[in-house]
């Protein structure tokens, strides 16, 4: 058995160390190049989930008026919901949705504050699929509550971490219609009993319409991996599965604030993620 250190596998740390190197660029040194979306047209704003006892932070944004919208559950990176995040959230209000970002590691003490990427991803990588899934459909119910919703319409998305959260809820919560990944990993495993969870574990429960974005210079994941998840899918019986892998681009292409972000892609990623989101969602 792998020695275990605060919650997190020695295994995992390293995982976690591989897959983020050369990213681990703190989310307050903010690259020029960065999308600044307004909030012209739309209300945005934070709010806080119930779940029992305690209650989770959520940053939502909206068309101001009209409706019933689409909901978009947005799950954040290890950073937690950051202002990337939030104007990401933004950005689906403008594309005729409702987006919401769940801060998911609020129960832990948060990550905003720690400066040392090993610190967070001891606490992101401790943090259980089931607590993870029960947040994420806690947040849905919620959503479904607000002005203007289409309850029954409702997409999950991601972005790294949340990328590979994003795979777990669309096998998972019964709820989801649509998923888009962005380069979330099939192999990194999720605390869960009796055994951790990974991508590969859930690929035969993915239902639903299901588009991953990855990049074809990323080592985590890898081009193959996201490849192989995509055959696992459809094996299972799902046709409805896009795995797109943009040449000459890494990791984190559409994180606007990192070095990593690549225009072309990230432009082309978000049209087909709305698109995807649209034809799934808004029909």
């Amino acid at each position: 058995m792998e020695q275990e250190t605060r919650g997190i596998t020695r295994r995992q740390a390293l995982i976690g160390t591989a897959t983020f190197a050369g990213y681990a660029l703190a989310v307050d040194k903010v690259l020029a190049q960065a999308i600044k979306t307004d909030t012209n047209g739309i209300a945005a704003g934070d709010f806080g989930v119930k779940i029992g006892g305690y209650e989770m932070p959520v940053y939502e944004a909206r068309p101001a008026t009209g409706g019933p919208y689409p909901i978009v559950l947005v799950i954040s990176e290890v950073w937690g919901v950051h202002e990337y995040i939030r104007d990401c959230t933004r950005r689906f209000a403008k594309a005729g949705f409702y987006a919401v970002a769940p801060e998911l590691f609020k129960r832990e003490g948060g990550v905003a504050q720690l400066p040392n990427i090993q610190d967070i991803l001891k606490i992101v990588f401790a943090v259980p699929r089931k607590q993870l899934l029960g947040d994420l459909q806690a947040t849905a119910d919620w959503a479904k509550t607000r002005p203007g919703m289409a309850a029954s319409k409702i997409g999950v998305t991601g972005w790294c971490w949340g990328g590979g959260v994003t795979i777990q809820a669309a096998a998972a919560i019964p709820d989801v219609k649509a998923a888009v990944a962005w380069y979330g990993s099939p192999v990194r495993p999720f605390p869960d009993q009796p055994n951790p969870v990974n991508g590969f574990d859930v690929a035969k429960d993915v239902k639903v319409p299901f588009l991953g974005l990855f990049g074809e210079k990323d080592q985590g994941p890898k081009p193959e991996e996201a490849v192989k998840f995509g055959e696992m899918v459809r094996a299972a019986g799902n046709k409805d599965v896009e795995i797109i892998v943009y040449p000459g681009v890494g990791h984190a292409f559409h994180a606007d604030y990192r070095p990593s972000y690549d225009a072309a892609a990230a432009a082309d990623g978000w049209k087909r993620c709305t698109d995807h989101f649209a034809k799934h969602l808004k029909a």
